[in-house]
């Protein structure tokens, strides 16, 4: 059986560092008011000439290192973002590009937060179909150019990065002691979109728009969410959350982490926290936590792992994965 196994992984922060206490000093809260809430210290901001394709290399660069590969190996190329360089063509093509690749497919996904799963899941069909043997995986984001720095419920929630991963066929047994992605679930529902959204658009107002956030209620929504999807996917693999060895979240908010793991009965030291050191960093969450905790030495080989997302639209989604 065709598995879709990861070999390499990499993570891009931009230098620029905001701290609670640089926000503070132009708005009205505190490093304790944010802190409490959200768990968050700082955030990394791109510099005024760095686009979210720059993010992205850097980190692809850092991925194909880890994997022993060079960028022409790579058959497909597919960007999670919310923050394209341009409205098109995709950033995929701009990253493609800049790798120095002329081969291949490359094409973006958006599904903001989630985008990352989406684009995961969409890369494991079609490595598993046999439509592509490599992929480069990414999410990227400039979130702070969609940012209304007044607004002291948003601006103080997310941050700039990007991070990836590599992805090659290995033959496997077909059951869950196989290396690489073994089920993933995928969702979304639309009646939610003011919950979580940008007000503005190129098909709609012409600008690029500012995001906007109802924030208990995208707690509420999220938590639940992210538990039945996370239940569905481990269902659908065949294994239980006591089987988990690293549950890898995105990182949005540090009382959203918690409580989706309590209505889990997960403990808290199996979940991978990177929040603290760069906020939401939209579609970048998930594999900037997933780098770092790799680099790190606390994932290890055959270690199980549970991905999971949420973001606006509403989307979310999960994938299993054993690395």
């Amino acid at each position: 059986m065709r598995r879709a196994v990861c070999i390499g992984t990499g993570g891009y922060l931009p230098d620029r560092i905001v701290t609670n206490g640089e926000l503070a000093a132009r708005i009205d809260t505190s490093d304790a008011w944010i802190v409490e809430r959200t768990g968050i210290r700082e955030r990394h901001i791109a510099a005024d000439d760095q686009a979210t394709s720059d993010l992205a290399v850097a980190a692809a660069r850092a991925a194909l290192a880890m994997a022993g590969m060079a960028a022409t190996q790579i058959d497909l190329v597919i960007v999670a973002t919310a923050t394209p360089d341009q409205t098109f063509p995709a950033c995929a093509t701009v990253v493609q590009h800049k790798l120095g690749m002329t081969g291949g497919a490359a094409f973006d996904v958006g599904a903001v937060c989630s985008g990352f799963l989406y684009a995961l899941t969409v890369a494991d069909a079609m490595l598993v179909s046999g439509a592509a043997e490599t992929a480069l995986v990414i999410g990227a984001e400039t979130f702070s150019r969609l940012l209304d720095w007044e607004d002291r419920g948003t601006c103080v929630l997310f941050g700039d990065g990007a991070g990836a991963v590599v992805l090659r066929v290995e033959n496997g047994t077909g059951t869950t002691a196989d290396r690489g992605i073994l089920a993933h679930r995928l969702h979304s529902d639309g009646r939610h979109n003011r919950l979580l959204y940008v007000d503005g658009g190129p098909g709609s107002t012409g600008t690029v728009g500012k995001l906007r956030m109802k924030g208990p209620e995208v707690f509420r929504h999220a938590v639940t969410n992210l538990a039945n999807v996370m239940t569905e996917t481990l269902e659908r693999g065949g294994l239980s959350i006591d089987d988990v060895d690293w549950v890898v979240p995105h990182q949005a908010n540090l009382r959203i982490l918690e409580g989706t793991a309590r209505k889990l009965g997960l403990a808290p030291e199996r979940v991978i926290v990177t929040v603290d050191r760069h906020a939401n960093t939209s579609a970048a969450s998930v594999p900037l936590a997933l780098d770092t905790a790799v680099r790190d030495g606390r994932i290890k080989v055959n270690d199980l792992l549970l991905l999971e997302a949420m973001g606006g639209g509403f989307t979310w989604g999960a994938a299993l994965l054993r690395w």
